[in-house]
């Protein structure tokens, strides 16, 4: 459970944005989309291999 203290006199959509922040951080919301459908494994390595090929082109761009 996520605590916010907020101070005496502190805007209300400051202290928003401070939970907003800190629960964006936890990465329930990211966890909860995952967990809704069944991705096999093989899909998984998949895109875990298509996302490393993509990091690595930008790297090679990076440094020519």
């Amino acid at each position: 459970m996520l605590i916010i203290p907020v101070k005496e006199g502190e805007n209300i959509d400051r202290a928003l944005k401070r939970f907003k922040r800190k629960f964006d951080k936890t990465g329930s919301m990211r966890q909860l989309r995952a967990r809704k459908q069944f991705v096999k494994p093989s899909v998984k390595n998949r895109t875990k291999i298509q996302k490393a090929q993509y990091i690595q082109h930008l790297r090679d761009a990076e440094m020519q």
